[in-house]
């Protein structure tokens, strides 16, 4: 029994000569030109896109009818191929057909006959949120993805399941990780998965540059950690005046003037490792007014931050007061800092001003800004993330405590901020928060009620993506706040869950009597 749609679409390659003699002379004519169909098979799944690779080549182009569906589809000679012109189709079963005509009438013609079916719908790609990893640990990705026939993560194959589950180890050094599920069709859904580190906790204090530089104020801070009462020193790399407080070898520092060199980066991180100090580096990231001013008089004034008539942007902070975070120098610069500073081996990177300035967004321009300022500045994190990660370095983010509640107010939208950053350290100083504010009807005279609730807030928008380490008020405004008040602003914290805190004074003067030795 012959197959007749076999027959019907293999006949073509039988090559039919037609011999004729004329007089003493045979003449052979080729009758049945050959069809090949290439990018295209019998029985195919394919994407849309697969069409537009197919290509039909023929002995004869110009003979050549091409029909879908039984339609004549319009077609474009490239050289001796035919090309579907526009080839989009929607999903379900297709035929192509490909007819050459016969050199004489009174023989058939040749060609060939391809069903397939077009599928354009990707797999449906979930991933499960990857458990914090220890630095210098493996953990694992987990996820779902239907219709796949494929993984990657990482560019690296894994197996699936026939239900579609997979799971991969992930590197502690990876900030994020792009997994790609692909079908028969060819396909594919991309996700990115955060790999957040597990943050091994401190009990922190802030230092400036220069604070660091004065055996006056460092040396208190040196003893509080050799009795145990701290175990982290933050120290600022780029403060808000845009100062870089080392020597910093950064080409666009170096250019503007930033450097300062009011310390030594590798003798401090030695001597404070030494004492079994872990070191976290702040910068002060879009409040910049020596990079604006720079850029501003130098004609790249799309660096900073403007008005809506062009002007510099001040907002009670200076004439040139922030630059854009949309601008990719500025980003770049930021970056550099950070990456130099993992390098040398600061523990974390602790970014200060992420955000837009507050004020009304109406009367500010930021040049080149796509979407919204909250999404540079998420995006920004995670560029970072994935810059600092290589070298064991932590990323935080110090976000107002209005944040929780007002993201719009200066671009801090929390939980996709968590998304990108190890750890979210919200400025909750009670001095800060209004009367009434979370219920608390005086929060400067009441730190632990203010303190508990605004974190309990964090915690919940924070949940399951970054760990949270508060800033706490170690400052008197218009309230004394001396050890009694900081520590109900710790016990605030660990109420929450939170060990970790950072302290602030600006004068970088703390009382040890506010903190526990030996811990």
């Amino acid at each position: 029994m012959v197959d007749a749609r076999r027959f019907r679409r293999g006949w073509l390659a039988v090559l039919v000569v037609a011999v004729l003699t004329v007089g003493a002379v045979s003449v052979v004519v080729w009758t049945r030109p050959d069809v090949t169909v290439t990018g295209l098979a019998e029985d195919a799944v394919v994407s849309p896109s697969t069409l537009r690779t197919m290509a039909v080549r023929t002995g004869d182009p110009g003979a050549a009818e091409v029909l879908l569906n039984g339609e004549q589809a319009p077609v474009i000679r490239d050289g001796d191929l035919l090309r579907l012109d526009s080839p989009e189709l929607a999903d379900g079963a297709h035929r192509l057909e490909v007819r050459v005509p016969g050199a004489m009438a009174w023989l058939p013609g040749g060609g060939t006959s391809i069903e397939f079916t077009v599928d354009g719908t990707p797999p449906e790609l979930a991933l499960e949120p990857v458990k914090p990893v220890a630095p210098g640990e493996s953990g694992e990705l987990r996820g779902l993805a239907r219709d796949a026939e494929s993984v990657r993560v990482g560019g690296e194959p894994v197996p699936v399941a026939g239900d579609g589950r997979f799971s991969a180890p992930v590197d502690s050094r990876a900030g994020t990780v792009t997994v790609e599920a692909r079908d028969a069709a060819g396909n594919t859904a991309t996700e990115r998965a955060t790999v957040p580190l597990r943050h091994p906790g401190m009990r922190a204090v802030h230092l400036t540059a220069s604070a660091w530089a004065s055996a006056t104020l460092r040396d208190p801070v040196l003893r509080m950690a050799r009795e145990g009462r701290i175990d982290t020193v933050q120290l600022d790399i780029k403060d808000e005046s845009g100062e870089v407080g080392y020597d910093s070898q950064v080409p666009l520092a170096r250019e503007i003037g930033a450097t300062r060199g009011l310390y030594d980066a590798r003798a401090a991180l030695d001597r404070l490792h030494e004492l079994g100090v872990r070191v976290v580096g702040r910068i002060v990231v879009f409040r910049d007014p020596i990079l604006a001013e720079a850029s501003w008089h130098g004609g790249q004034r799309d660096r900073v931050v403007q008005t809506t008539g062009g002007q510099p942007w001040t907002g009670g902070y200076g004439e040139y007061a922030f630059t854009n975070l949309a601008h990719p120098d500025v980003r770049a610069y930021n970056i550099a800092l950070a990456e130099e500073a993992a390098r040398l081996g600061f523990d974390d990177i602790l970014y200060d001003y992420i955000r837009r300035p507050d004020g009304d967004r109406s009367s500010m321009r930021f040049p080149g800004l796509e979407g919204s300022a909250a999404d540079a500045v998420t995006g920004f994190l995670e560029e970072t993330r994935t810059a600092v990660r290589e070298h064991g370095t932590l990323l935080g983010a110090s976000v107002f405590g209005i944040a929780a509640s007002r993201p719009e107010q200066i671009a801090q939208d929390i939980p996709a901020m968590a998304r990108h950053a190890d750890y979210i350290a919200p400025m909750v100083y009670p001095s800060h928060w209004g009367p009434g504010e979370y219920g608390v009807a005086d929060p400067e005279s009441q730190p632990y009620d203010i303190t508990a609730r605004s974190l309990a807030h964090f915690a919940k928008l924070t949940e399951g993506r970054a760990d949270v380490i508060p800033w706490l008020q170690a400052f008197s405004l218009r309230e004394n706040y001396g050890p009694e008040e900081i520590r109900a602003q710790i016990r605030a914290a660990a109420d929450n869950g939170m060990d970790s805190f950072l302290l602030w004074n600006a004068r970088c003067r703390y009382d040890p009597a506010a903190l526990s030795p030996g811990r």
